[in-house]
């Protein structure tokens, strides 16, 4: 009996192929196939493996129900349905349902497992099976019915009398005098219970070429007292023209391997393909079997097979004479193969390998590593205090190797986004078509990478989001055309790096936002006095605000004034902002910010009166002295001509009312955050310095520009500034003031 390792390595497995599968169908769905003979391959050999694993760990409601699926896929692949609509909308609901069989069985022979849900789940099986059977049945197609006789071509079939594969091969061998394959192979005696039709494997074989010839192997049809309807006894023995590939003719009868036999042999024209590839191949060292694959003379499969052979001998029989035995025409290309791997032996190929690793596992090393970044602060200030160069010069070089240590660390948490927006292709299909819209979505940025963390938070929040555009931004089709777009309406989810955060947008090309609109709706709900004086900007913002919503009525998606302003407090907690840009009838993108990681950053850390603070080093552009005599104030804001630009100013001192006098001499940090630059005017600079973030305490939550604390190698507290939010606050106050230097400014 397997181990509950395995068992959670299978779900784990089981539930990225489902993915693959769901992937796969939205893209058959989009017109997205580049390949579909391997997409198809693709879906059937993801829910073949979830079946045939499931049935070593005798999940038998997961076996019964992949089964049928299985079986609709396998007349996808040989053509006896075609994947239309309504079958693509099924066999997703397909997938949502092998997860939820998974998720039940586990429960299955615990405290938790709730029998009545177990029940439904089981009534829900059988009502998709019933519509699955109803393709296997009629062949249907989305509303045509294939004739199964239409297609079928009639092939000149001999009685065989040969007895053994190997006979077989010798003759094969002996009468080989033109450029077609030959293909033995015979079925395992469980195919028909594996639900699988040897007639389908034959019919695929054709998208890669034409059969010429085809002999029934019968020797193996017992008695008729001893035969058994329900075994397969049949074998074939097919020449077959055709320009693929040895390696594309072995993946059709792919599900049959396990319990069949299956051999081919190359035609003599192919011989001399595989000599030229295997004198062009790169001068590294590989094995003889690696060759033989690489020129495309032997299989994976066959290669494991002689393997397999090899070791199953007491002598260990050399590979060559294996593989020469059992195909005497590979004989030269085995010659060149081995001339070949005795020529280089100097360089050595090596695949990258992946491991699997606990999530809770990371949080760990990260965790440790962010005490080891403090711990090493604390060092540093000793050693200086005690000024021995030799102790400052080690303990500069651990802290050297530290950065390196954290820098490896957190990379080890960064994973794309792309998988996370893959899965809401699937929700704006669903979606849409419950809306009646017609709506793209259209992914960039998918290789961008952010800490694990923040991905798994950021989910739900960006759900409410797309759920939205598509409900109160994509208008219908009839509404597009009245207004000259396009029928089809479009949804991107884009993601990019800047100054050191990243960057999610959810964008739709629909009705925008009217401010006004919005303005009206608050005062109707009670949420702002009607006095209120608002910016564009505030008034878009009002959205955020709870219990606001402009859905006429409430339905499955949206109308209950929930929602948006839970997104801005999750965003919020994920130490991010999230801002809006809506022009009426073009469309509205709503911007999520957030940091790379959660854990640690490189800060540089700066003192106003008695208060340490930290600025993230990748949001500063420069610092300079700050001049009094070139310092300028109007009503509006303070700054200094930077290079003909005018550099708005924060004074820290002001801002956080911080007691004590103003020293003689000050600086600006100049930083940079959504592509507009500001300074911050402070006491001293005091250098870079590691930081490890650590969450703000309720106190100063609701204090703007700050975004989360560290501790200093002194064991003191310094607040980390939210430069996004202090650049916010000066565009919001005064965005006109904001350009070139004029003297009238």
């Amino acid at each position: 009996m397997p181990n509950e390792a395995s068992l959670q390595i299978y779900y784990q497995e089981a539930n990225e192929m489902l993915e693959q599968m769901e992937s796969l169908l939205l893209q058959f769905d989009n017109g997205e196939i580049e390949d579909e003979v391997e997409s198809l391959n693709a879906i059937f050999r993801a829910a073949h493996t979830i079946k045939g694993s499931a049935s070593i760990f005798n999940l038998d409601d997961i076996v019964a129900f992949t089964h049928v699926a299985e079986s609709v896929l396998d007349g996808l692949r040989s053509g006896k349905t075609t994947l239309g609509e309504h079958l693509i909308s099924l066999l997703l609901l397909c997938c949502d349902h092998i997860a939820i069989l998974l998720e039940d069985s586990k429960h299955l022979d615990k405290d938790s497992h709730d029998p009545d849900k177990h029940e439904l789940i089981i009534n829900k099986s059988q009502e998709l099976i019933e519509q699955l059977e109803h393709y296997i049945k009629n062949k249907e197609t989305d509303g045509q019915f294939v004739d199964e006789n239409a297609d079928h071509k009639h092939y000149e079939l001999e009685p065989s009398s040969f007895r053994g594969a190997q006979s077989q091969l010798e003759r094969v061998v002996n009468e080989v005098e033109n450029d077609d394959w030959h293909i033995i192979v015979r079925f395992g005696e469980n195919t028909f219970r594996d639900g699988m039709d040897p007639l389908s494997f034959i019919l695929f074989l054709e998208k890669l070429g034409s059969i010429t010839l085809i002999r029934p192997l019968i020797e193996n049809v017992p008695d008729i007292k001893l035969f058994n309807p329900e075994s397969c006894y049949l074998g074939f023995e097919i020449q077959f023209h055709s320009e693929g590939s040895k390696q594309e003719i072995e993946d059709v009868f792919e599900f049959m391997k396990e319990d069949g036999y299956l051999h081919i042999i190359s035609p003599n024209s192919a011989l001399d393909e595989y000599l030229d590839i295997i004198q062009s191949l790169p001068d590294v060292d590989l094995r003889l079997g690696e060759i033989l694959i690489e020129c495309g003379a032997l299989t994976k499969y066959e290669l494991e097979t002689a393997l397999n052979t090899q070791n199953q001998t007491e002598d260990k029989q050399p590979l060559g004479e294996i593989l020469a035995e059992e195909n005497a025409l590979l004989s030269p290309v085995l010659e060149a193969a081995l001339i070949k791997q005795n020529k280089v032996r100097e360089s050595v190929t090596r695949e990258q390998k992946s491991i699997r690793v606990d999530a809770d596992k990371l949080d760990v090393l990260i965790n440790y590593v962010g005490e080891l970044v403090t711990a090493s602060a604390s060092t540093v200030m000793q050693a200086d205090l005690i000024g021995d160069s030799r102790m400052i010069e080690s303990v500069t070089l651990l802290n050297d190797l530290l950065e390196e240590v954290r820098d490896a660390a957190l990379k080890l948490r960064m994973v794309p986004i792309g998988a996370t927006f893959t899965k809401f292709q699937r929700v704006v299909r669903d979606t849409a078509k419950e809306l009646g819209k017609d709506v793209d979505l259209v992914i960039k940025g998918a290789d961008t990478e952010l800490d694990k963390a923040v991905v798994e938070k950021i989910g739900d929040p960006l759900m409410h989001l797309v759920r939205n555009a598509l409900d109160h931004g994509v208008e219908p089709p009839a509404c597009r055309q009245q207004k000259g777009k396009f029928l089809k309406g479009k949804l991107t989810l884009n993601a990019y790096h800047d100054s050191g955060n990243i960057v999610i947008e959810v964008g739709d090309n629909g009705k925008g936002l009217d401010p006004e609109m919005l303005y009206r709706k608050a005062i109707e709900k009670g949420l702002i006095n009607e006095e209120a004086q608002l910016s564009r900007l505030e008034k878009l913002n009002l959205i955020f605000e709870p219990g606001f919503s402009t859905a006429a009525e409430v339905t499955n998606i949206s109308g209950r004034g929930v929602g948006m302003d839970v997104v801005k407090r999750n965003i919020t907690e994920l130490r991010g902002r999230i801002d809006i840009e809506s022009v009426p009838d073009e469309g509205t993108t709503i911007r999520i910010v957030l940091p790379l990681t959660l854990a640690i950053i490189d800060g540089f850390m700066i003192a106003v009166a008695q208060e340490t603070f930290i600025v993230p080093l990748d949001l500063i552009q420069e610092c300079v002295d700050l001049d009094d005599h070139y310092l300028k104030k109007n009503e509006q804001l303070t700054y200094i001509n930077l290079r003909g630009d005018v550099l708005p100013l924060i004074n820290l001192r002001e801002h956080f009312s911080l007691p004590g006098p103003k020293p003689s001499r000050q600086s600006v940090v100049v930083v940079k955050a959504n592509g507009v630059q500001g300074g911050l005017i402070v006491d001293r600079l005091m250098g870079e310095f590691q930081t490890v973030i650590k969450p703000l305490g309720k106190v100063f939550e609701r204090v703007t520009g700050l975004s989360g604390s560290t501790i200093l190698g002194t064991g003191k507290v310094a607040l980390i500034l939210d430069i996004q939010g202090l650049i916010r606050s000066l565009t919001q106050t005064f965005p006109e003031a904001i350009g070139k230097y004029d003297e009238k400014v």
